[in-house]
């Protein structure tokens, strides 16, 4: 890709980018959100139109009009934001516009065992026939790669493959991602998580402010340099938690159970405190925060606000009393995409903004814009569509709304997936300024150095029961894994 330029009303997303790959290599390619790395690819994808610039594929020139060319040269895209359909079965999205049989009528059986085998190779069993709608985050990804594999992949990118996956499923990933590069398949990789770009990266570009920083060999770069270089700045501190003591109990849990996902689950939370809450796919940790956020409700125990019996019959019962959720899906339970960030950012606090039903504009925007400011979200204005946010700042708007509620307790369900490394330490910047308010946090999250390094105490799940609770001060993820696979420390 030689000088490729892309703008959007309001903002430059792409100033004369140029990108590199070989065949046979993993290429990383870094930046903070905003930077310009899904624009690049959803231009590589036949996603998006360039304005300006041009694409070579083996040295020829080649125009990519739409997703279909691209498919047809071999181009795969694995996006951030999962793209199934959700009421269609595993195995009818991974053959979705190439379904197999004769005359018009597909053939079931050989799309079942397609998906299997597919899902296989990746190294996991899903019911092929299982609707993707009901899958959890981590099975719906895994079923996305298995839909790329279509074919003859000549380029495939990964945008965020592993941010809701597993150890195990990482794993998995990546003994996949070298098999296909030892077959020549270039593999375009986009991962906030720096561990993993210096395991599975070749070569790493660097993009900032929709410009080519620099690409350079994985071994002879740094993480830090790379840090500096994606920033514009130094990040010296990446898990900067500032511990006080806990104040009074805020939240408490007695004998939650929910059939088949939660069972006799009890704990407390503190104001000023990080209760992490570690566990495997399917450990009931989603399940969890839901129940507490009144979105599900639990078929045995109670909810404690504030030492009161929290009867929520849905979420608006838990607001009302201070609780609130970030869900790990924003896209779809966490933001009103078609509506502007003004709208999203107020949308909980409505009823403190209208008189007589109608809502104060200017008290609207006031708040949307102290959010906006505070949380530096890369916005060209108020009034600009959710949906037409990066990823990163689409997780910011939800931190902000929650903010302008003015709750108690946060319930963070993978409170940095998506974000980049200088975003996820003004996240946990921000919990440090929150904890110092006397809010409490409850912090779902798959990334075991994130779960040490900013909570107070941890909660681990096992197969939806209480397998431990640690300090996290001297805690190692040896026996946050150990606990989590059911095994005694």
């Amino acid at each position: 890709m030689r000088g490729i330029r892309k703008s959007f009303p309001g903002v430059v997303a792409l100033d004369g980018v140029s990108l590199e790959v070989r065949a046979g290599e993993v290429h990383v390619l870094l930046g903070e959100n905003g930077a310009g790395k899904s624009t690049l690819m959803k231009i590589l994808s036949g996603a998006l139109a360039k304005d300006d610039g041009e694409i070579l594929l083996g040295g020829e020139p080649v125009s990519i009009p739409g997703p279909r060319e691209a498919h047809e040269r071999g181009i795969r895209i694995i996006y951030q934001e999962l793209n199934l359909v959700p009421h269609l079965s595993v195995a009818e999205n991974i053959a979705l516009g190439r379904e197999p049989g004769r005359l018009g009528w597909v053939d079931r059986r050989a799309q079942d065992h397609e998906a299997r085998q597919r899902l296989g190779r990746l190294g996991v069993e899903i019911d092929p026939r299982a609707p993707v709608g009901e899958l959890g985050v981590a099975r719906q990804q895994m079923v996305e790669v298995a839909k790329a594999l279509e074919g003859e992949p000549r380029i495939i990118v990964m945008d965020e493959p592993t941010s809701a996956l597993t150890t195990t499923e990482i794993h998995e990933l990546f003994a996949t991602i070298e098999r296909l590069t030892a077959r020549g398949v270039a593999v375009v990789y986009i991962s906030h998580r720096m561990e993993e770009v210096t395991r599975i990266g070749h070569r790493v570009t660097v993009l900032r402010d929709g410009r080519h920083v620099t690409t350079r060999a994985i071994s002879e770069v740094t993480v830090a340099e790379l840090v500096k270089l994606m920033a514009g700045r130094e990040v010296t501190e990446h898990f900067p938690r500032r511990r006080t003591p806990p104040g009074e109990e805020v939240l408490r849990a007695e004998g939650l159970s929910r059939a088949g996902v939660l069972h006799d689950v009890s704990f407390t939370l503190r104001r000023g405190e990080v209760l992490g809450v570690a566990g495997l796919m399917g450990a009931g940790r989603t399940e969890l925060a839901r129940v507490l956020a009144g979105a599900d409700r639990p078929d045995a125990g109670r909810v404690l606000v504030q030492g009161r019996p929290l009867a929520a019959r849905g979420p608006k019962d838990a607001i009302e009393r201070g609780l609130a959720l970030l869900p790990e899906d924003r896209k779809t339970q966490g933001l009103v995409l078609g509506l502007s960030v003004r709208a999203n950012v107020a949308l909980p606090s409505l009823p403190r903004l209208a008189k007589l039903g109608v809502v104060d504009e200017a008290g609207e925007s006031e708040l949307a814009q102290r959010q906006t400011d505070d949380l530096r979200i890369r916005t060209t204005g108020l009034a600009q569509l959710v949906g037409q946010l990066s990823g990163g700042n689409q997780q910011k708007v939800v931190l902000g709304k929650w903010l302008a509620a003015d709750v108690d307790v946060l319930l963070m369900d993978e409170p940095t997936r998506g974000i980049d490394v200088a975003a996820k330490v003004e996240i946990y910047e921000l919990m440090n300024r929150l904890t110092a308010q006397g809010k409490a946090i409850l912090m779902i999250s798959s990334e075991l150095p994130e779960v040490l390094g900013m909570s107070d105490r941890i909660l681990v799940l096992a197969r939806g029961r209480v397998a431990a609770e640690l300090q996290a001060r001297g805690a190692t993820q040896e026996q946050v894994l150990a606990a989590a696979l059911g095994q005694a420390s």
